[in-house]
């Protein structure tokens, strides 16, 4: 026990502990060891807040930016069925214009061909009358000639003296 009471004697006979040295080499040391982690500190948390905040940076990046692919994906998907629509509207239409156009050049081929077979028909009844006139002059060309025969055979030459001056005074009647 004498160790203990010695060592009990020395602390007591050294003072109070704020007086020992090495007390205060360790709160010198402490207030060094804090005022050094001081800045360092600072710097990992402004160090932590600048990743934070890049990150932070980028996350609204990323955000806006698939914003902006969904505006522009809704907005090519609107085009598309808009092109949809207009290309099915140019086929409707296109299937209107083809179908009128086959209607008019079939009304267009049946006046034109109630045209020729009108044109033709009149062709015809041309004809037709050409020959029959053709007939009548041949028909009257055959007569006075089959007349002046029977008339050259059957008269005599004082009767056609006789028929040509009768002829010859009735004429201007006739051309009057």
């Amino acid at each position: 026990m004498i160790s203990v009471a010695y060592a009990a004697d020395a602390h007591h006979a050294a003072g109070p502990f704020y007086t020992d040295a090495a007390f205060w080499v360790g709160i010198a040391f402490i207030m060094v060891v804090a005022l050094a982690l001081k800045p360092v500190v600072r710097a990992l948390g402004a160090g932590l807040d600048a990743r934070s905040a890049k990150i932070k940076a980028r996350i609204d990046e990323a955000a806006r930016l698939r914003e902006e692919a969904q505006e522009t994906l809704a907005r090519y998907q609107r085009k598309q069925r808009d092109a949809m629509k207009e290309a099915e509207e140019i086929i409707a239409h296109a299937k209107a214009e083809a179908e009128r156009l086959a209607a008019q050049s079939a009304k267009d081929l049946d006046a034109s061909l109630k045209r020729r077979e009108q044109q033709a028909m009149d062709r015809i009844a041309q004809a037709e009358a050409q020959a029959v006139k053709e007939v009548k002059n041949l028909a009257v060309d055959v007569a006075i000639a089959a007349a002046r025969q029977v008339l050259a055979e059957s008269i005599t030459a004082d009767q056609a003296a006789a028929l040509v001056d009768g002829a010859i005074q009735e004429l201007p009647r006739k051309l009057h």
